[in-house]
């Protein structure tokens, strides 16, 4: 059985959801201003495409520039006003963008590390790993996997995870017992 506050309920519904009418207007609407021409947007950014590093690494006041490109890679070389050093782009398809890793790499001539010692500070970092090359040479890497939804803001995350390995690791070639027996 419907009661009469049952229906007035569902009258108050109907009304709560019924469209409401515009006022009737007395007077002309004004003129719409004239739009704007749209602004353009900004390029979509993939980490995965080094045209994508290369124009971040520019806004951070940093040049790189292609200095090849082969199968799958994509090699950067980078300079800063206090460094230089290398990216390597890898799993790239033939047009050498949808790349599935980066790698930031430096060498250095300094060679007062043993390789017990190199072994040793790669287990004070997990991302910074640190190599000796067939010519003797000391080298740093830092590398990441790379994806569709990555940022510019993952990729200067990135970028500053790697000056943080550069810098790690110049403490480390300054003196690596002294840097060993203060690691964690």
């Amino acid at each position: 059985m419907v009661t009469k506050r049952l229906l007035t309920a569902i009258a108050v519904l109907a009304l709560a959801a019924a469209p409401i009418a515009a006022p009737a207007q007395t007077k002309p609407a004004p003129k719409a201003a004239p739009k704007a021409a749209p602004k353009a947007a900004p390029a979509r950014f993939d980490a995965r495409d080094p045209a994508g590093l290369i124009n971040v690494l520019a806004a951070m006041d940093a040049k790189a520039e292609v200095t090849r490109s082969a199968e799958d890679e994509v090699h950067l070389s980078v300079s800063t006003s206090g460094v230089a050093f290398g990216a390597q782009f890898a799993g790239c398809e033939a047009s050498g963008k949808a790349c599935k890793a980066l790698a930031f790499t430096a060498a250095s001539e300094k060679r007062g590390a043993t390789l017990a010692q190199v072994n040793n500070f790669n287990q004070t970092s997990l991302l910074c790993r640190a190599y000796q090359d067939k010519s003797g040479k000391m080298n740093v890497v830092y590398a990441t996997l790379l994806g569709a939804t990555d940022t510019r803001e993952d990729m200067r995350m990135h970028i500053g995870a790697w000056q943080t390995c550069l810098g790690t690791f110049g403490q480390f070639l300054q003196d690596p017992t002294g840097y060993l027996a203060a690691a964690p």
